[in-house]
């Protein structure tokens, strides 16, 4: 009998997209279905840390109930702090007295599920994979982690500059593959057919971060290195080293829709198109 291969979960971003993978994951939990590891970008980082404190429902109740609250997004915060999502509020006030987070079960399971949030590294044009154990201490590389470029202030910790890591590597299975993950569970927040095109602002991201050339190189370049990852995983799902997960209908939504009827469809449509593939991905963690 042949060695039975590591399997990496590896969580898309999106914003409010993200509502989507918070269906998925609390399908997880209630399955018990864990991987080897968890790497996830901006939103699919924000969902992955309560998927890993087991944590069922606490993505889709705090941003149902907070989504509208302009403590939680406004364009007040942004202009008052550099952060359209505000700091405070999101990362201290939620976490800690609003919907509490269990720091504890998060710790306990990535001790034993390594879990890293992707970020892009503003000087180097990088993406950065840091492997977290411990929220009360490394919850700046979480907002990092889903700190949007132009509507965020620039994370500085670990001694790098850091934004949302979809700029620099939005799927980052190659990196997983890379550390010995060779097969992957991957949770879009695109329907299959999407084709990433050209940023529309990157005249506005220039200008705002025209000290770094490398990360500006990045972003100009982001819809075609996201089109080739998406072909590197239908190569590999062909190959059955990846099973996909992804919206099986398409619906408009924005990275920062307010929306409560679209955010509960894309969690409900999570929910379900997990369900249907259920057999198919247990079988895929146990082989």
């Amino acid at each position: 009998m042949s060695e039975r291969q590591k399997v990496g979960l590896v969580l898309e971003g999106g914003g409010m997209r993200g509502m989507y993978t918070a269906g998925v994951l609390d399908v997880f939990i209630q399955e018990n279905m864990w991987p080897d590891a968890v790497i996830g970008v901006s939103a699919g980082a924000i969902h992955g840390c309560n998927y890993m404190a087991g944590q069922l429902g606490r993505s889709v109740r705090y941003n149902l109930k907070y989504i509208n609250d302009k403590r939680y997004m406004s364009l007040k915060s942004l202009i008052k702090t550099g952060n359209l999502f505000n700091k405070e509020f999101c990362y201290d006030t939620i976490p800690n007295e609003l919907s509490v987070y269990d720091y504890d079960a998060f710790e306990k399971r990535a001790a034993d599920i390594p879990f890293y949030v992707g970020c892009s590294n503003l000087e180097t044009g990088q993406g950065e994979y840091i492997r977290c154990t411990d929220f009360r201490k490394e919850m700046d590389y979480l907002r990092a982690s889903a700190s949007l470029p132009l509507v965020s202030e620039i994370v500085e910790v670990g001694g790098m500059k850091l934004l949302d890591g979809g700029t620099c590597d939005s799927i980052p299975v190659a990196f997983f593959r890379s550390i010995g993950y060779k097969k992957n569970i991957v949770v879009l927040t695109r329907p299959a057919g999407y084709e990433k095109k050209p940023d529309k602002t990157i005249a506005v991201l220039e200008k705002v971060y025209s000290k770094y050339p490398d990360y500006v190189k990045a972003c100009k370049e982001r819809h075609e290195q996201y089109n080739k990852t998406i072909q590197y995983i239908e190569h590999y799902e062909k190959e059955g080293q990846i099973l996909v997960i992804r919206p099986s209908k398409h619906i408009k939504i924005s990275r920062m829709e307010k929306n409560l009827n679209k955010l509960k469809y894309m969690y409900k449509m999570g929910r379900h198109d997990t369900k249907v593939q259920l057999d198919k991905i247990k079988k895929f963690l146990e082989e």
